[in-house]
């Protein structure tokens, strides 16, 4: 049957090329308009197939030639013409070959004063010039000649051809070379003169089509450098400029406006960022004088200098070959690369596992007869942090007293069974704030402050203006535990130690004279020599999250409009740096009327400040050391401002195309007075925040000759809680080195050592000789009996590591919560250390944590995309937390979870990226063989099970997948060399959730410490539910749970019949476009999906039209017969 209707088509198809009967040809035309006018667009490609086009090119051409054309043939053709061609990919090469562009630009010529046929022209010209080969050659025989000629200033009259007539110009100068030629021709000024005179008189907007294309024509044009300058030279961004501020909350003239921000995005001049080089302000020499010591156990000694150790810098670095198949090869899947180090080399790895030999022989009774552990309460971590549960007052580790016996008060036993995803449906919200205002405003400011708890804290205020102390010199103090005064030098000390005597003790796992204590040994490539307040002085987490910012509407362009009038209107632009890296110090003029800021402070970043207004300031990023990019994390202090106040700060060198900026998410915020008042917190702040594409560009002297890339402004505004204050600015909650091992400190001195096995030690030294902690966490045994060290040693071991990216500070938080958790009383932890070892390296990249970087190390490397083949001399942590790994896959302890926890820019929730060489070959499209896709799926299970237990986590986001750009990272290489195949990183959105409970919130880091928690839950139910599960373990987690155990069935059903329901788990897009994105790129807002469809509308009124005039023609005629 398909092939006679083929048949038929081919007759048809042949008889209008042959025939030269005009009856003949009209009545063919009527049956494949007919034909084609119903249905899908399959007709219409089984026609082209057939030869439609060229049949109908022909006859045109035919047509045309003959001494007198007929009309009534050639304007139906050119509708069939115009419809079939939309969809014919070579349709305009076809119009070529038969010479009926030439033919077309002939009629339209002849029909300059017939409106009908020479819209019929048009038509069948826009979709010549569809194609920009066939474009070029259009403009070449004149089109665009022609088409001035249509084009007329403002009328009424012949409007539709007039449409036509723009549209087929926009599609004409996609091409390069009729650009060019418009612009040499001068043809910029008349199409910016056009636009002004439609737009003057067309009041009603009743033409905004025919001014949206005249602005299309010129946005093509412009993306030309001969083209933006005359544009330029015609004053055209002034004019432009205007009607956008005069009509930027003009609906109805949406497609005009749109038209005019891309062309005022393109035509901004472009410029160089304001700084001497991109390059890192900071530096650090590849070849410095390093300690690589292997692996040794945490002593006093690590706080001595070390020696110093010469490294090899002309050692060559080995040939990393890409594994560019390995998506498709199931071998390269399957197979198991060998070890990248002598064998011999892993017994150095011993030593930081002497869980596995030693004999604990102070478990002897003769050792602590005179002890009685069991009725002591330790301090801090018994109750698990959540957010729901936000902790009770507290006393933190003091130096001063017994070091982990002292009780705490007011606590509260909450098991974490209690905080699942079932229990938190509510979460009590932040109340939404007006715009401008943040979390500190609600709070008290003067007088008795109120903590975050509520609790009465005397009146710091007043005691700072008795004492007379500098707010600046206060809100970063020097790491020598001074604060040097010289009116008052006597005093420092006694200062320092009245400000400690006003500190918080509710600040959980914090201890300030323990935190400087550490930062005084902390290395930094620059030798910071101040603290960031924040950091020394601790954070209280606010007791309820904070709710997503809602985008203001038109935000995007109205900063777009900002920045040009910066440009065209820069009478009130002071333009002044105020702070810069690459500068003499001071810069800044302590009586002008600018505010003051810093940040060489660890993990500070910010490398240059500009006061554009008294309330408007230029930000630039410092770039990663040894490295010229990765501008993206910011931590820095500013100070002198005014209350009340809106200020507004532009970072305008990013490099990321978007950002959770966009959707909802804000900077964090700390004030040092509202510290001191008692609420000493880092708050979601900041309104009217947009991120978006700037004019900054690279040098392309700078990148060898190649493209200079682009950056991007995130802008956002700031009102400060009090006037005179000194505030900390941050990308995310910072969690320095320092914090870390003050933590680690704190935790060591708060567990009870005949319960918790808890162990520090230096995995290595980092190039800038810092260390890289190792922690261990299991039980310890009942006894040293031979019975209980061996069922120690028969422990599995579970490895976790975070922070190797060291903007990714929600990872620390994420770690500091699983590390509190792990030793806490809660039966979970109890049950989780009794069964398994824990080796946690919480900081990857201590270094790169400590110089503010982002994402490299001081080498200038990404250290998650170099697992595959480390050097000691280069990535030491790498080398050795991978010999470590190897080590215990050496001895049959490799671990049965890895873990890396990161953070992630670009989506939210919490999610986990896994390793499975089945959906990988399904997502290429490989086919193999079925028993090469045999593949343990219980891979699947951690992400299950945490998709029922955590708040914050989401398996929709999960990805399995196996890329070979992720082929040298942490997750990818432990999954193939060690042959872990629960191998996962844990990515934690920098922003918060759009689903579950937390639904519309931002993670604070109580939700961040909670995830780390549930982490550890997740991970007791996965071994509860693994087929090796021992029923003495059931039976056991049944003993210690007790009354929980009801909660944890219940908890278990659930996961089990989750994972026998088939759910997707396809990645979805994070977020929707904005409303007003705009792309850069002329061609990216051109659809041709939707201009095609207007045209087919535009056909097929025309041709209704004229059926309805030939209808009355011959009912006149009727009526006209009747005597």
């Amino acid at each position: 049957m398909a092939e006679q209707e083929g048949s038929d088509l081919q007759v048809l198809l042949h008889t209008l090329q042959s025939s030269s009967d005009k009856d003949s040809i009209l009545a063919i035309l009527q049956v494949l308009g007919d034909l084609l006018s119903v249905g899908t667009d399959r007709r219409i490609h089984y026609m082209i197939n057939k030869g439609g086009s060229e049949a109908l090119l022909q006859t045109l051409v035919d047509t045309a030639r003959a001494a007198s054309p007929d009309y009534d043939i050639l304007l139906p053709l050119f509708r069939l013409l115009a419809k079939i061609g939309l969809r014919d990919k070579k349709f305009g090469q076809k119009a070529l070959e038969l010479e009926a562009l030439d033919v077309t630009l002939i009629l339209a010529r002849k029909n300059l004063s017939h409106s009908h046929n020479l819209l019929h022209c048009l038509w069948a010209l826009r979709v010549f010039a569809s194609s920009v080969t066939t474009g070029a050659m259009l403009g070449i025989n004149g089109a665009m000649e022609l088409l001035f000629k249509v084009i007329s200033p403002y009328t009424r009259k012949r409007t539709q051809t007039i449409r036509a007539a723009t549209e087929v110009l926009a599609a004409l100068l996609k091409s390069k070379s009729n650009c060019r030629r418009a612009v040499n021709r001068g043809y910029v000024s008349s199409l910016l003169r056009l636009h002004q005179d439609w737009h003057r008189h067309d009041m009603a907007n009743t033409y905004l089509l025919i001014r949206r294309e005249l602005l299309l024509c010129l946005r093509h044009i412009v993306t030309l450098r001969s083209g933006r300058e005359a544009f330029l030279a015609a004053q055209g961004l002034e004019t432009l400029f205007s009607i956008a501020q005069n009509h930027l909350d003009n609906k109805s003239m949406e497609p005009v406006i749109s038209a005019v921000f891309q062309i005022l995005r393109q035509c901004y001049p472009e410029s160089p960022l304001p700084l001497v080089t991109t390059s890192s302000a900071y530096t650090f020499p590849a070849s410095g004088n390093i300690n690589l010591a292997p692996p040794y156990a945490l002593t006093e000694e690590y706080f001595e200098d070390d020696g110093d150790e010469e490294v090899d810098k002309d050692s060559d670095l080995e040939d990393v070959k890409d594994d560019d198949d390995l998506e498709t090869d199931v071998n390269k899947l399957c197979s198991k690369p060998g070890l990248d180090r002598a064998e011999e080399e892993l017994m150095q790895y011993e030593a930081v596992c002497p869980e596995l030999s030693y004999s604990f022989e102070e478990l002897d009774p003769k050792y602590g007869d005179d002890l009685n552990f069991e009725d002591t309460q330790h301090a801090n971590h018994e109750l698990i942090p959540s957010a729901a549960f936000p902790r009770q007052r507290q006393h933190c580790f003091n130096p001063d007293q017994s070091s982990w016996g002292k009780e705490r008060e007011d606590t509260v036993h909450t098991s974490i069974l209690s905080m699942v995803k079932t229990g938190k449906a509510t979460v009590q919200r932040s109340s939404k704030t007006r715009p401008g205002m943040n979390a500190y405003q609600s709070g008290k400011q003067n007088g008795l402050g109120t903590d975050s708890f509520g609790n009465d804290t005397l009146d710091i205020q007043t005691f700072l203006e008795e004492d007379a102390w500098d707010i600046e010199t206060i809100s970063c103090p020097r790491i020598n535990a001074s604060f040097p005064n010289s009116t008052k030098p006597k005093e420092t000390n006694d200062i320092v130690e009245k400000l400690l005597h006003t500190h918080p003790k509710h600040i959980p796992f914090h201890d300030p004279g323990l935190y400087m204590a550490n930062a005084r040994r902390t290395r930094s490539a620059v030798g910071f020599k101040a603290m960031a307040f924040p950091d020394f002085w601790g954070h209280c987490p606010p007791s309820t999250p904070q709710p997503m910012l809602d985008r203001k509407c038109g935000i995007q362009r109205i900063k777009i409009l900002e920045d040009v009038r910066r440009l065209l209107q820069p009478s009130d632009v002071i333009n002044k740096v105020v702070f810069s890296l690459d500068e003499p110090w001071p810069m800044q003029d302590t009586d002008s009327n600018c505010l003051t800021f810093c940040s060489k402070f660890e993990s500070g970043n910010l490398r240059k400040a500009i006061q554009v207004r008294e309330f408007e300031y230029d930000l630039l990023l410092n770039a990663d050391v040894n490295s010229s990019q990765h501008q993206q994390w910011f931590y820095f202090k500013v100070s002198g401002m005014k209350a009340a106040v809106p200020y507004r700060f532009n970072i305008i060198n990013c490099e990321k195309v978007n950002s959770q900026f966009n959707y909802g998410m804000q900077p964090t915020l700390y004030s040092v007075k509202e510290a001191l008042l008692g609420r000493p917190a880092w708050i979601r702040t900041g309104s009217e925040i947009c991120y978006y594409k700037n004019h900054y560009h690279q040098n392309s002297a700078t990148t060898g000759g190649a493209s200079g890339k682009c950056y991007y402004t995130l802008t956002f505004a700031v009102t400060f809680p009090h006037n005179e204050d000194a505030c900390y600015l941050a990308y995310h909650y910072p969690y320095t080195f320092s914090t870390l091992m003050t933590h680690l400190d704190i935790l060591e001195k708060c567990i009870n050592p005949r319960q918790v096995y808890f162990r520090q030690d230096v995995l290595c030294q980092t190039l800038g000789g810092n260390p890289c902690p190792l922690v261990t966490i299991t039980a310890m045994p009942e006894s040293n009996s031979t019975n209980h060290l061996e069922q120690l040693r028969h422990r599995p071991y579970q490895m976790i590591t975070a922070r190797v990216h060291p903007g990714e500070s929600n990872a620390s938080w994420v770690m500091k919560g699983t590390l509190e958790f792990l030793v806490s009383s809660d039966p979970v932890a109890k049950l989780l250390r009794e069964n398994f070892v824990f080796k946690i390296i919480p900081m990857l990249n201590p270094d790169g944590v400590i110089n503010g970087n982002h994402r490299c190390s001081l080498s200038g490397e990404d250290l998650n995309r170099q697992w595959l083949f480390p050097q000691a001399h280069l990535q030491p942590t790498i080398y050795h937390a991978k010999g470590l790994l190897h080590y215990l896959s050496s001895i049959g302890r490799g671990p049965t979870v890895f873990c890396d926890f990161h953070g992630h820019s670009q989506k939210k929730n919490v999610f986990l990226y896994g390793c499975s060489m089945k959906e990988t070959l399904w997502q290429a499209g490989c086919t193999v063989g079925g028993s090469a896709l045999l593949e343990d799926v219980s891979y699947r299970m951690l992400p299950k099970i945490l998709d029922k237990l955590a708040p914050a986590f989401t398996m929709n986001s999960c990805s399995f997948l196996v890329e070979k750009s992720r082929a040298s990272t942490a997750r990818v290489v432990v999954w193939r060399e060690m042959g872990v195949f629960r191998s996962y990183t844990m990515e934690s959105s920098y922003c918060g959730c759009n689903q579950g409970p937390y639904q519309g919130l931002q993670f604070g880091t109580s939700e961040l410490e909670e995830m780390g928690a549930m982490f550890c839950l997740g991970l007791l139910i996965l071994e509860l539910k693994s087929v090796n599960c021992s029923r003495q373990f059931l039976a056991h987690a049944a003993t210690l749970l007790n009354a929980e155990k009801d909660v944890l069935d219940h908890h278990l059903q659930r996961c089990s019949s989750s994972s026998s329901c088939s759910r997707s788990t396809s990645e979805v897009d994070d977020e929707p476009s904005c409303m007003e994105e705009i792309e850069y790129s002329a061609e990216s807002s051109s659809d041709p999906e939707q201009s095609f469809s207007e045209l087919d509308r535009q056909i097929q009124e025309c041709a209704f039209n004229k059926e309805e005039e030939e209808e009355e023609e011959e009912g006149r005629v009727r009526r006209r017969s009747v005597p």
